[in-house]
């Protein structure tokens, strides 16, 4: 059974810079989102930007990195590694943060909010 979609606005492409994060209030919630690019193409991720380890929303100022075949976000407090397609943290099995989908309509990016 698939879950219904609810693509919404959040904001322009050209308010994301190439391997960077930003942040939007999305029904209450802050949401943090990357543009990751690379030599062929730009991929998209959102997830939450609460920190769970650190207790904060800072997630959108972490580093962009990759471990193994994982893209990452290193939180800028404790440098914990959350993977940005699955959430799950990769120093502590037992933390993760949420993940939305993310595309790009248009010059519009959007986040699944269903």
């Amino acid at each position: 059974m698939n879950k219904e979609q609810n693509w919404t606005d959040i904001c322009n492409l050209d308010d994301l810079v190439d391997n960077s994060g930003v942040c939007a209030l999305v029904k209450g919630e802050q949401v943090a989102i990357f543009k990751v690019q690379t030599k062929d193409e730009a991929q998209f991720y959102a997830v939450s930007n609460w920190d769970p380890i650190g207790k904060a929303n800072v997630l959108y100022r972490g580093l962009i990195g990759s471990v193994a075949d994982k893209t990452v976000i290193i939180s800028p407090l404790y440098k914990q590694r959350y993977c940005l397609q699955s959430g799950k943290c990769l120093d502590d099995e037992q933390q993760n943060v949420s993940v939305y989908g993310v595309r790009v309509e248009g010059s519009k990016v959007q986040l699944d909010v269903a």
